[in-house]
C-alpha cells in the first residue's frame, strides 16, 4: 500500500497554515493530514442535509461505442425533482427528447414515491431498533406540518445517486499532492489509497464467520475481489481547506486482470468523477447561507473492455441544474 512522500508530509503543515486551516504545532504532518481528512468527511456528511432545502432538474445521459467508435446504443433522459407529501419526487420530462406523457408521467411519480415512503418506514424501523439496542431513545419522527417541507429522514435518491462512492475515514491512506486552482478557488488536492472502500462483502463475511457460518465459495470470491478492488483504486480530492468541503473527486481503477474471465473480456480504463458547485452563490444567493451550500453539479462515468471483435466504451453522466428553493407548491411548469 502506497504511504505519504517525506517530501508530502514535510510541505502539509506548510500548506495548512497557508490556508488558514491549522496554528503551528509541533505535531506530524501524517497526523495533521488525517485530523484534517476525518474533518472532510465529517463535513461531507453534514452538506449532504443541507441540500433537502433545494429542488432541481437532471439530465441523464448513457452511450456505448464499439469498434472504431461506432454508436451501438444510447439513451437521454430529463427529470424535475419536486416536493410532494413531504417527499422528493423525481418526475419524468423527456425520453430521447421525447415529451413523456401525462398519464405515463404520473403512473412514474406515484410508484417512485410510494417506493420512498416504504423506504422511510424501513429505515424508520432500523434507527429504532438500532436505538433500543443500544438503550438510547430513538430519534424522534420528522414533523408533518407543512412549514416543514420535507418529511422525510432517508437521502433523497439524487444525494445518494450523486455520492456513489461512500468514502470512509482511513488513516494514514492519505497523501497530500499539493494545491490546485478550480473555478478560482485555491483547493488542495489529496490523494487517497483505500483499504475499505469496497468492504460490503468484506464486513457480511466477517459477520458470518463470528457466528461461525462456513463461508461459500461465491462469498468467499466476492470477498476477494473486493480486497484487490481496494489495492488498485485510487481516488483523487480537491479540498476547499477553511470548509473541508471536498469540491471534486475523481476515481480511478488501475488495473483491472484480477477479475473472474479476464482472459475472455478485458476491462481496461475505469474512470469516475463527482463535482460539486455553489448554486446559490453571487446574484443568486436568496437567502443567508445560501451561498455557501455546496451542491451536486454532475457525475461522469466512463468504462472501456476489449473483447474478441474490438474496443466498446461505456459513458454515463448525470447533470443537476436549476437549483431552487424548495416549496410545497412547486410542481412541474
Amino acid at each position: 500500500m502506497k504511504t505519504i512522500s517525506s517530501l508530502a508530509a514535510a510541505g502539509l503543515a506548510a500548506l495548512l497554515l497557508a490556508a488558514g486551516v491549522i496554528r503551528p504545532a509541533a505535531v506530524s504532518a501524517q497526523t495533521d493530514l488525517d485530523a484534517f481528512m476525518k474533518d472532510v468527511v465529517a463535513r461531507r456528511d453534514d452538506n449532504w442535509k443541507k441540500l433537502q432545502q433545494y429542488i432541481l432538474n437532471e439530465k441523464e445521459q448513457i452511450e456505448v461505442r464499439g469498434p472504431g467508435q461506432l454508436p451501438v446504443w444510447g439513451e437521454r433522459r430529463e427529470y424535475q425533482w419536486y416536493l410532494r407529501d413531504g417527499f422528493f419526487v423525481r418526475s419524468p420530462l423527456k425520453v430521447n427528447g421525447v415529451t413523456v406523457s401525462e398519464a405515463d408521467r404520473r403512473k412514474y411519480e406515484e410508484q417512485f414515491l410510494k417506493r420512498e415512503q416504504q423506504r422511510e418506514k424501513r429505515q424508520q424501523a432500523r434507527d429504532k431498533a438500532r436505538a433500543g439496542e443500544a438503550g438510547a431513545p430513538a430519534p424522534p419522527p420528522a414533523p408533518a406540518n407543512v412549514d416543514s417541507l420535507i418529511q422525510q429522514t432517508r437521502e433523497p435518491q439524487f444525494i445518494s445517486s450523486a455520492y456513489f462512492l461512500k468514502f470512509k475515514f482511513e488513516e494514514g491512506k492519505y497523501a497530500l499532492v499539493g494545491k490546485e486552482a478550480i473555478d478560482g478557488l485555491e483547493l488542495l488536492k489529496v490523494e487517497y489509497y483505500p483499504a475499505r472502500l469496497f468492504s460490503d462483502d468484506i464486513d457480511r463475511n466477517k459477520r458470518r464467520a463470528e457466528r461461525g457460518e462456513t463461508l461459500s465459495k461465491d462469498q468467499q470470491l466476492d470477498q476477494t475481489i473486493e480486497q484487490a478492488m481496494n489495492k488498485v483504486s485510487l481516488v483523487t480530492l480537491w479540498v476547499e481547506p477553511k470548509t473541508h468541503q471536498i469540491v471534486k473527486y475523481v476515481f480511478n481503477n488501475v488495473n483491472m486482470d484480477f477479475l473472474p474471465g479476464a482472459a475472455f473480456v478485458r476491462l481496461g480504463d475505469l474512470k469516475a468523477t463527482m463535482v460539486m458547485s455553489q448554486p446559490f452563490r453571487g446574484v443568486k444567493a436568496t437567502t443567508p447561507g445560501s451561498e455557501d451550500v455546496w451542491l451536486p453539479k454532475g457525475i461522469e462515468m466512463y468504462v472501456s473492455m476489449m473483447i474478441a471483435i474490438g474496443q466498446f466504451d461505456m459513458r454515463y453522466s448525470i447533470t443537476y441544474n436549476d437549483y431552487r428553493l424548495a416549496e410545497t407548491s412547486s410542481r412541474i411548469k
